[in-house]
């Protein structure tokens, strides 16, 4: 029977998944082996009945450049009582290449075990993706999908502020990144925004609403300061994840929460909480300033990758072969700054407990420090001008709020 590969997709979308599978499938098919693209994750791998896609050339040349997945994907995470080892030995299965986060890395290393018990050798080789850019990788290189992500964030952010400046509306925007504020980071300084606030900046301060809240006042009232009746406030989604839970149960947003009483914040627009909360500080206050929320988020996860993603997503896809062709299995696969093939394992990123902890944006960095200096905010300078915006400007003063004094 012909040796054969098995691709699946994991966990959600990022611009390139498809320049992987295409740049894998023609790799191998050249060398003679059946590509078997498995939909619907490790769900259809360990079904009885597996929804497969059987590549050729055409299929695999006519997909490259396009964004979204060409094989489903889904967020399935099998029990050890799950696998099976059907698929593998029907199809003579020599590679499994998963493209996805750590959890489709983690249960690929839990599975290939498994088929070693069952007299079956299948190496496995890993293809990290996400658009948070918040893999640990080697020379802080960007996760696959981040810089297009980042780009159609940017084209979105442009027109928003051309909106902003031409209706002289202020605009509250949320921005995707889990726990990491690469994207919001990106967007907002290429964009010049006015505002933006990152979960890294609350180095020295918890976070709450009311700090937020307070950053985006401050910012507002600069600009006033500045006679600049508009501009854009970018908050990352990333707050959330280091809020305490209290805080957002009591922010008065209605909420509909998991089988753990927990709030299920993926089915609420985060640019519409901040953006009501701050419609109640500036009525409080009494500023009449014109606020809209837009969320940015699922826009970007299915855009056609740019070139720099079409490049190493390219590479990436052909270092699948050249690590298989070694015989490294059970790694992840790696591009260094000179774009060497580098193998890496689960190990090398997990801390002491088997956790990944997220890289974040070096708030401490010339760069990041730069660019926040460059944003507008009170400070104790403008204090007495400030004062006709707001009884008590100190309040407002961004470095006092993050205790950056």
């Amino acid at each position: 029977m012909k040796k054969s590969i098995a691709i699946i997709c994991g966990g959600g979308p990022a611009p390139g998944i498809n320049t992987v599978i295409s740049t894998v499938a023609k790799t191998f098919m050249k060398d003679g082996y059946k590509v078997i693209g498995v939909h619907h994750g490790y769900q259809g791998l360990l079904s009885d009945n597996p929804e497969v896609k059987i590549f050729d050339f055409h299929h695999a040349d006519r997909i490259f450049s396009r964004g979204g997945s060409t094989l489903i994907m889904s967020r399935f995470k099998p029990k050890d009582s799950d696998f099976k080892a059907d698929f593998f030995k029907n199809n003579n299965v020599k590679l499994l290449v998963t493209i996805g986060g750590d959890d489709t890395a983690s249960t690929a290393n839990r599975l290939t075990k498994y088929l070693q018990t069952q007299d079956l050798q299948v190496a496995h080789v890993h293809v990290p993706k996400t658009i948070d850019n918040d893999l640990p990788l080697p020379d802080r290189n960007p996760t696959f999908g981040f810089h297009t992500a980042k780009d159609e964030g940017v084209r979105i952010g442009n027109t928003v502020y051309e909106d902003a400046r031409t209706s002289e509306n202020w605009f509250v925007m949320a921005a995707m990144g889990r726990s990491a504020g690469h994207l919001a980071f990106g967007i907002a300084s290429a964009c010049h925004f006015q505002m933006m606030i990152i979960p890294e900046m609350f180095n020295k301060t918890t976070i709450t609403f009311e700090k937020i809240i307070n950053m985006i006042v401050s910012s507002i009232v600069k600009c006033k300061i500045k006679g600049v009746e508009y501009g854009v406030a970018l908050v990352s989604e990333g707050v959330f994840h280091f809020m305490d839970e209290k805080e957002i149960l009591s922010s008065d947003i209605n909420f509909t929460y998991d089988d753990h009483g927990h709030p299920e914040l993926g089915n609420v627009s985060k640019s519409h909480i901040f953006n009501y909360l701050l419609q109640i500080k500036l009525k409080e206050i009494g500023l009449k300033v014109k606020t809209r929320p837009v969320e940015i988020g699922y826009e970007l996860r299915c855009c056609n990758p740019i070139a720099f993603d079409l490049t190493l997503c390219t590479l990436l896809g052909i270092g699948v072969k050249k690590l298989y062709d070694q015989g490294i299995s059970g790694c992840i696969v790696s591009a260094n700054s000179r774009g060497d093939i580098t193998p890496l394992f689960l190990k090398d990123f997990e801390d002491e407990n088997g956790k990944i902890p997220p890289r974040l944006v070096d708030i401490n960095s010339d760069m990041a420090q730069l660019f926040i200096n460059n944003l507008f905010y009170i400070q104790e300078k403008d204090y007495e001008q400030a004062k006709k915006y707001v009884p008590n400007p100190e309040a407002y003063d961004f470095k006092k709020i993050l205790n950056w004094n």
